[in-house]
């Protein structure tokens, strides 16, 4: 009996000291992906044939955050050939504790939203933007690495192909789009993002994107601009427009579709003509082939729920960067 006693208190004691890791641990578990944690193995007990007959398991969770960006050139064309020196991080103003990652034309798994205006300002490209879309998801998708949902939306957001890495059911869910209606573009990019992409569970690091196309007139929505891009950015979701206005007219549209993509280090196009809605979908399938990612412990972090910003800029003052502006920590 004093054996087993002291076996107990020695238990007890252990957990105690472990109380302030374990409750970051249970913070964590709801964060978004841009806010990854990488688990260690556990501790068990010699003797245990299943980790759950032990009496303590001890995990560790390594902090880490994850950023994709783009480099271009003044042309505006990709530069693919440089290497971690050759920028430089700022993560809350102050450079990242450690650098644990860095690779260029990075091939992480895709998770990604095809939402489509189907509201009754779009009504004249409708059937040509259903089969770019198709061909787009054909282009991109891989199959058992890759997967996509696609979400209609007017007033209303309807999902007609969830989660999936079939092309099949994916171009079907595109065909099933009917239009009509208002539009509540900030809704259905808040929802997507909330509903799908943030609770959306990974075990590694993936590359999350919406692909919007949309006048970017917004005139029914619940919530506001700056609240889905906070969804957005709180997903680790980057976001690219394709303009379906044809007025050849700059509008206010346009300019929403602007700030929605920068916000999020996305891109917004505005192709005039239909054939260059074609265009469009290659350029983004381009860039998410020329994505760098780096992997780095921010400097000191709390789990305070915070908005932190980030900001990577190429030493070499020819090239640009594209990337999102920022995250929120996970709230203790």
């Amino acid at each position: 009996m004093n054996y087993i006693r002291q076996i107990f208190c020695l238990a007890m004691l252990v957990a105690a000291a472990l109380l302030p890791a374990s409750a970051q641990s249970r913070f964590n578990s709801s964060a978004p992906a841009l806010y990854s944690p990488a688990m260690t193995g556990a501790a068990v007990p010699a003797g245990a044939t299943n980790p759950d007959e032990s009496v303590l398991t001890i995990k560790k969770r390594v902090d880490e955050v994850n950023v994709l960006f783009i480099a271009t050139d003044k042309r505006g064309k990709f530069v693919r050939n440089m290497s971690q020196q050759d920028f430089s991080i700022l993560d809350d103003h102050k450079p990242p504790e450690t650098i644990l990652n860095f690779q260029r034309q990075t091939d992480l798994p895709l998770q990604m939203g095809l939402l489509i205006d189907v509201s009754g300002s779009v009504h004249s490209r409708f059937a040509f933007e259903q089969e770019a879309a198709t061909g787009f998801l054909q282009h991109v998708i891989r199959p058992s690495f890759d997967k996509a949902f696609v979400m209609g939306f007017n007033q209303h957001g309807q999902i007609t192909q969830d989660f999936t890495d079939n092309v099949s059911l994916l171009s079907a869910g595109v065909g099933r789009l009917k239009n009509g209606g208002g539009t509540a573009l900030f809704d259905a990019i808040y929802r997507a993002c909330r509903d799908k992409l943030l609770k959306e569970a990974t075990e590694r690091p993936v590359r999350k994107a919406l692909i919007i196309l949309s006048d970017g007139e917004d005139n029914q929505s619940e919530v506001s601009e700056a609240q889905a891009i906070g969804m957005a950015e709180r997903a680790g979701v980057i976001i690219y427009a394709i303009s379906t206005d044809d007025s050849g007219l700059i509008l206010r549209g346009d300019n929403v579709l602007s700030q929605l993509a920068e916000a999020t280090g996305g891109r917004a196009f505005f192709p005039y003509k239909m054939k260059d809605i074609t265009h469009s979908f290659g350029a983004i399938e381009d860039e998410l082939r020329s994505q760098y990612i780096v992997s780095y412990k921010p400097s000191d972090f709390a789990s305070d729920g915070r908005y932190r910003s980030i900001q990577i800029t190429a030493n070499n003052k020819d090239v640009q960067v594209r990337a999102r502006r920022g995250y929120y920590a996970p709230h203790q």
